[in-house]
């Protein structure tokens, strides 16, 4: 029960017991918590009670909110304990539980989010549900207690039609999710149409004025980046030049303005979670790992298009942000920063956006000469900047507050001040180390420490990626705080322990399963499709960009399992989870790339790079299986493609009719095999596979003879004393083979018409 068991707490529930930053921050509630799980579901059928269920994460503004107002509400609590039985949730422990409900809360009502609060019976069918209630009448709109009371009447009094309801829903429900596809394959011309409707879906509604994909709330939705960035190299490769131009333009205009803004920590780096205004300015503060990983990477895809080093030192400002605050002891990478902080020391109340905002007063005091420079180049005024759009701050919760936004051109900037553009960006960057070192003795947001697999496998990919493309920048060129210029190869030693991390203590190398999350220790939860996907794809990434061979070996075992947990092999495609546990009613399929890219869509991409490194009967079953998961979502790719913007590239990868391969053969301790792969890296291709191998070395042998004996082969012939060789190949031919880095950068060059 919730009892009084301290001093220091009033009162104290089971969640004290939990790993969950979220759990924990409930279990000095009044409200008599359960967390998801047999006991609960046991206390529900003994009471004969209904379960209130109440899912969010610990980030979440809105779930404080609740929190603050409802659960630590005694009066509240007397209702929910003497009436229900009550349970909480942290959805990023539990995705599975979340995607049931949620699911059902968006099909009945037509919106969803965070705190996701669900009635339901006890053998968990749902019976009613929302999201945020505010604790009393209000505007027209029922409160928390008058729900409260009117599902317990009705559960008195209409029990036998909410459960019918409830049932009949997950039902549907079921049936909808997990289509099925009874042909192997996607018709011709589905792909084609799929990636043209996308794009040309996305380019209706580009912001010309402020960038990005649509209105406000802006998100950044990196996979639609991916599609368009994609789709323009498509244009480019069939000499279609305006139309690649035109995409490209839309791309880079948005990742300026997303990076100019306030949903860009200008101060400490990295991006918050979206802006509620059209013009990228005024964030919802909370910082998420899932968005700093796909960021980094889209910023790289921009750089190693353009070599401009705008793109390349945002994604070093996201990865350098990552490396400082992000990153545990042993290499793991934490989840997220929360959006709410207090003001001063001891303040019980927390403000969203406190860490993170300034009034000019402090600005003039803490900056003095160069105070006016820096107010001028990011908008500070002495009323507040948050007046860009009436969406920005509509309660005025930010009277007399600036959220830095770099307004002005830094080369118009610096010739009024009389200076070099350099001298102009070092002062910047002097101004913003001061702003850092007094925002270190703010009180800190809430770290969310947990480690989550699938989102680790996100920032695995672009720490990998970073290694090998960063080494385009021009030499000598100078950073400026935030950006620490960390030597490209660093970025891959970090992926390599934040994957020995999951390795050792998320992996059962017996079963080959995945656990979750770990906090402290690994989460109950098993490991789902994202995590597998999402681990893959990282893994695939780090072995390619110049991580060792046990890497892709990993990534094979990984795929193994998942086939084995979550493939429909008759239906195609994967489940969201494993349908082992009986008390998560759906398993689904998912397919929308939203702020993450769907388990899906990564998995069909896993596959068609894996064909492409393997050979034979498994790489035929690679393929065969990412053209049956394609399959299954036509009826998605054709009628809203701008849904699923990933699955579409995966769709015309599998297309590409040969995927071009590098294959770099030299002694791996060379400086020469580092450029040599910088160089495999250097053009933005994603329809390349690079494969590594020292002929040295007898285990990356043995594997290439067992996996892909042409790749054994290759190593045998090209295998030059103190030389690193690489070989371009296609359509079954290989290049003459080259042996210095610029001569495959030239190679990589040359256009090739696509069919």
């Amino acid at each position: 029960m919730a009892t009084s068991h301290s001093n220091q707490h009033k009162f104290t529930n089971r969640l004290a017991s939990e790993q969950s930053p979220y759990l924990l921050q409930h279990a000095h509630n009044p409200v008599d918590w359960y967390p998801w799980g047999e006991e609960a579901f046991a206390e529900a059928r003994r009471r004969d009670a209904p379960i209130f269920l109440s899912i969010g994460y610990s980030t979440c503004h809105w779930c404080h909110v609740m929190e603050v107002e409802s659960f630590e509400d005694e009066g509240i609590a007397k209702l929910l304990n003497d009436w229900f039985v009550s349970i909480k949730v942290d959805r990023e422990e539990r995705p599975d539980v979340d995607k049931v409900y949620m699911t059902y809360v968006q099909a009945l009502y037509g919106g969803g989010g965070w705190p996701l609060t669900v009635f339901l019976s006890p053998d968990l069918k749902p019976l009613m549900g929302g999201t945020y209630f505010p604790p009393d009448d209000k505007y027209g709109r029922p409160g928390f207690k008058t729900i409260l009371r009117k599902v317990k009447e009705a559960w008195e009094s209409k029990r036998d039609m909410l459960v019918k309801s409830g049932t009949f829903a997950i039902e549907q429900l079921s049936e909808a999710l997990s289509s099925s596809s009874d042909s192997g394959k996607l018709p011709d011309g589905v792909s084609d149409d799929a990636l043209r409707l996308c794009s040309e879906q996305l380019s209706e509604n580009y912001d010309s004025e402020f960038g990005g994909f649509g209105s406000a709330p802006k998100f950044p939705r990196p996979v639609e980046i991916n599609l368009m960035l994609y789709k323009s190299k498509k244009l480019e490769d069939t000499g279609k030049l305006d139309g690649a131009n035109e995409s490209q333009k839309m791309v880079y205009f948005t990742l300026q303005c997303m990076a100019k803004g306030g949903v860009h920590d200008h101060v400490g780096g990295g991006f918050h979670r979206y802006s509620v205004d059209e013009c990228w300015h005024v964030p919802h503060f909370e910082k998420m790992l899932y968005d700093q990983g796909q960021l980094a990477n889209v910023y790289l895809d921009a750089f190693s298009i353009t070599k401009d080093t705008f793109y390349s030192s945002i994604s070093r400002d996201i990865l350098d942000y990552l490396r400082r605050d992000m990153i545990g002891p042993e290499g793991e990478i934490f989840s997220a920063e929360d959006a709410d902080s207090a003001e001063n020391e001891g303040d019980t109340r927390k403000k969203e956006g406190a860490f993170y905002i300034w009034t000019s007063k402090e600005i003039e005091d803490l900056l003095g000469e160069h105070a006016a420079l820096f107010e001028e180049h990011y908008y500070i005024k002495q009323m507040g900047n948050c007046d860009l759009s009436e969406m920005s701050d509509p309660h005025n919760e930010f009277k007399g507050q600036n959220v830095l936004i770099e307004r002005k051109d830094p080369s118009e900037m610096a010739s009024k001040y009389g200076m070099s553009i350099e001298t102009y960006q070092e002062i910047l960057g002097e101004c913003r180390r001061k702003l850092f070192e007094v925002r270190l003795r703010r009180p800190k947001p809430h770290l969310d420490d947990k480690v989550i697999v699938s989102w680790n496998g996100l920032a695995i990919s672009s720490f990998a990626r970073a290694s090998k493309i960063l080494k385009g920048e021009a030499e000598g060129i100078k950073f400026n705080f935030p950006v620490v210029g960390t030597e490209p190869e660093e970025y891959l030693r970090i992926a390599g322990k934040a994957a020995s991390f999951i390795r050792n203590q998320l992996y059962n190398a017996e079963t080959h399963r995945l656990q979750h999350s770990f906090r402290n220790s690994p989460s109950k939860a098993p490991g789902f499709l994202d995590d597998y996907a999402f681990m893959i794809s990282g893994l695939l990434d780090l072995y390619e960009f110049g991580g060792e061979i046990n890497w892709l070996l990993w990534a094979i075992e990984l795929q193994e399992t998942q086939d084995s947990l979550f493939l429909d092999r008759e239906g195609g495609g994967y489940f969201n989870n494993t349908g082992e546990d009986s008390s998560v009613l759906l398993r689904v399929k998912e397919d929308h790339d939203g702020a993450e890219p769907s388990g899906n869509s990564v998995s069909a991409i896993n596959l068609i790079r894996l064909a492409s490194m393997v050979s034979g009967s498994k790489a035929d079953y690679y393929k065969k299986n990412a053209e049956h998961l394609l399959a299954v979502f036509e009826k998605r790719l054709k009628d809203t493609a701008m849904a699923v913007p990933l699955m579409c590239c995966a769709a015309d990868m599998l297309r590409v009719p040969s995927r071009k391969q590098v294959v770099v053969v030299g002694e791996r301790t060379s400086e020469e095999f580092e450029s040599m792969l910088a160089a495999a890296h250097a053009i933005y291709d994603p329809n390349r596979t690079v494969i590594h191998i020292d002929p040295n070395n007898k285990e990356e042998i043995e594997f290439w003879e067992v996996n892909n004996s042409n790749i054994a082969l290759m190593a045998k012939n090209n295998n030059a004393a103190s030389k690193v060789v690489a070989l371009v190949c296609q359509n079954f031919t290989c290049s003459a083979p080259v042996t210095d880095h610029s001569s495959l950068e030239a190679l990589l060059s040359q256009k090739v018409r696509a069919s």
